[in-house]
């Protein structure tokens, strides 16, 4: 997790995540895995098992954003 003060926390899923899932199927991981709540505002990073792609998740007042 990495966090400045007064900004959203950022975490980093270091796990190989399968990056053609939606933002229902990563927010499930969210909730199952890392045990957090998608919908609080903070951002959530996965990466491939290649480790040479990323897909960031955050949730905002208009909905989600990938």
């Amino acid at each position: 997790m990495i966090g400045l003060a007064g900004q959203p926390r950022t975490w980093l899923c270091t796990e190989p995540t399968d990056l053609r899932k939606s933002f229902r199927g990563l927010g499930a991981l969210i909730r199952n895995q890392l045990k957090q709540d998608p919908l609080c505002g903070q951002y959530f990073v996965f990466v491939n098992r290649r480790k040479t792609q990323m897909k960031m998740l955050y949730f905002t007042a208009k909905g989600y954003r990938l």
